[in-house]
């Protein structure tokens, strides 16, 4: 692989550019979950339900509607992953106060649990990574990864969230 900070004029990207960073992906995409994955496999889990896990540990009192179209999965899909992690006490759900049919989402503090094993890894990679390469390359990486994320979906990560 070529040197990754050699300075390419991103506005002139050839292809070798581009090429290099798909391949970038792909290496930290394999690296950003060789560890979870383990620790979901000791679960019988897979990398499906650990979106769940996060999603839900992200936006507690998610419905159902909202995590679908988040994940962009089908219904049969997501309603598998979850009954597999209600029937083993990760997530609970709750009916909604204003529309009973709704079904809010929420981790149990055993979810809470896992979801800390699963993202402890990926946050200090993640952190190592920020403090390495500084505040502007990490305004780009945001911009770049924003970038490369569909409309609407842009529009739902550029709202407000509640503080935690």
């Amino acid at each position: 692989m070529a040197d990754v900070n050699r300075g390419s004029n991103p506005l002139f990207l050839r292809d070798e550019d581009l090429r290099e960073g798909i391949e970038l992906l792909f290496f930290a995409y394999r690296d950003f979950t060789a560890r979870p994955d383990a620790i979901l496999a000791d679960y019988g889990f897979g990398r499906a339900h650990h979106r769940v896990i996060y999603f839900v540990g992200r936006h507690p009192g998610i419905t159902v509607k909202e995590l679908l179209a988040i994940l962009k999965i089908t219904k049969q899909s997501l309603a598998r992953v979850l009954r597999q992690l209600v029937t083993k006490g990760f997530i609970e759900q709750r009916q909604g106060e204003q529309d009973r049919r709704q079904r809010l989402l929420y981790l149990t503090p055993k979810g809470e649990e896992l979801e800390t094993k699963l993202t402890e890894n990926q946050r200090a990679r993640i952190a190592r990574a920020y403090r390495e390469a500084g505040a502007d390359a990490v305004a780009g990486y945001r911009s770049v990864l924003a970038g490369m994320v569909d409309d609407e979906d842009r529009e739902r990560l550029n709202r407000p969230r509640p503080a935690s």
